[in-house]
């Protein structure tokens, strides 16, 4: 028998692991779990000691410490049967900002393939996935079915809107805030006929949403149902939304686009039929991705916060492993005025 194939044989017992490391078994069992009562430093010694000594892991068993601290994953959910886009920029953004924040924290972290739609494909990425914990990049429709998660898992945190009865954490803009504020700035710059595209069904647009409809009843207008226009977060349909509007020929004097994807998308649509921007339509987007001020005109959006979001997800999610509860936050959120508002 070669010494190699004599090591695959020795080491399959855990007493021999807890030999070598000079801890009892049951630490040993409970630092290859990643159990919380186990400090790193021991978790990280029994971990390379089993991976040199080929102990045969479990396929369940998490990623571990090895040269992090942790591992979190990244995971997001999709929404109303569309696949999530990892390529949209504000995701993108949004994952650096949680990669800088990891690093800071001495975390790895990884994005997941994974993409649920309901509370039971939630439940399996939670006990399948092998990090420390997950952060949920958007909530699409999914609040009911992650406080039905909270009751079984602590171990994660949700990029999203704070809603009624929430029962996990959640990181997010103050959309309402946010969307009141976009649709003042138009109503100052004198226009009435302002258009809303975006979603009005899941958390975080539908706060936008509602803080348009707010806006809009300060000043005594009464929305107009033919210039709402439910539009998926992308270039494509921010283009089809006002191409809607200019075919049927309903007047509008401005869009509040939930997206800076949407808003770009619109922009392309009124360049293409010859109106003016801002002159004959003003726009504010949302998000403010990095190339929103690069659009021509320049995008005026609301800006999030983003490096501050990535910090307090990773903050809360490592902190959820006590046993105090995680409040959820908000992150400010800022007018930026470009060129689409005469700016």
């Amino acid at each position: 028998m070669s010494s190699n194939s004599k090591k695959l044989g020795d080491m399959r017992k855990l007493e021999d692991l807890a030999q070598l490391a000079g801890v009892s078994i049951s630490t040993v069992s409970r630092a290859l779990s990643d159990h919380p009562n186990v400090n790193q430093a021991t978790k990280k010694r029994i971990w390379q000691l089993a991976i040199a000594n080929n102990y045969q892991f479990r396929r369940y068993t998490p990623a571990g410490p090895l040269g992090a601290e942790a591992t979190i994953a990244i995971v997001i959910p999709r929404p109303q049967a569309r696949e999530p886009k990892l390529s949209d920029p504000f995701i993108l953004e949004l994952v650096a900002a949680i990669g800088e924040a990891s690093r800071e924290r001495g975390v790895d972290f990884l994005v997941s393939h994974s993409s649920p739609s309901n509370h039971d494909e939630l439940l399996e990425v939670m006990e399948t996935n092998r990090s420390d914990g997950i952060i949920f990049l958007g909530q699409s429709t999914l609040h009911e079915d992650f406080n039905e998660l909270a009751q079984s898992h602590a171990r994660f945190v949700v990029w999203g809107a704070e809603l009624p009865g929430q029962q996990y954490c959640s990181v997010g803009s103050d959309n309402f805030v946010g969307g009141r504020r976009a649709t003042r700035h138009l109503l100052r710059l004198g226009r009435k006929r302002i258009a809303f595209f975006g979603d009005t069904v899941a958390g975080e647009a539908l706060q936008r949403y509602q803080g348009y409809l707010e806006a809009l009843r300060e000043v005594g207008i009464e929305p107009d149902q033919n210039l709402i226009l439910p539009t998926h977060f992308d270039a494509v349909s921010g283009e089809a939304s006002a191409s809607e509007l200019i075919g049927e020929k309903r007047e509008f004097d401005a869009i509040f686009a939930a997206s800076d994807m949407i808003a770009i998308g619109a922009l392309r649509a009124l360049k293409r039929n010859n109106i003016r921007v801002p002159q004959d339509v003003s726009i504010v987007g949302y998000d403010d991705v990095q190339f929103a001020s690069f659009s021509d005109p320049a995008l005026s959006t609301i800006s999030q916060n983003v490096a501050r979001a990535g910090k307090l997800l990773v903050s809360k999610l490592i902190a959820s492993g006590g046993e105090a509860e995680i409040a959820s936050e908000r992150v400010p959120t800022d007018l930026i005025v470009r060129e689409t508002c005469g700016g």
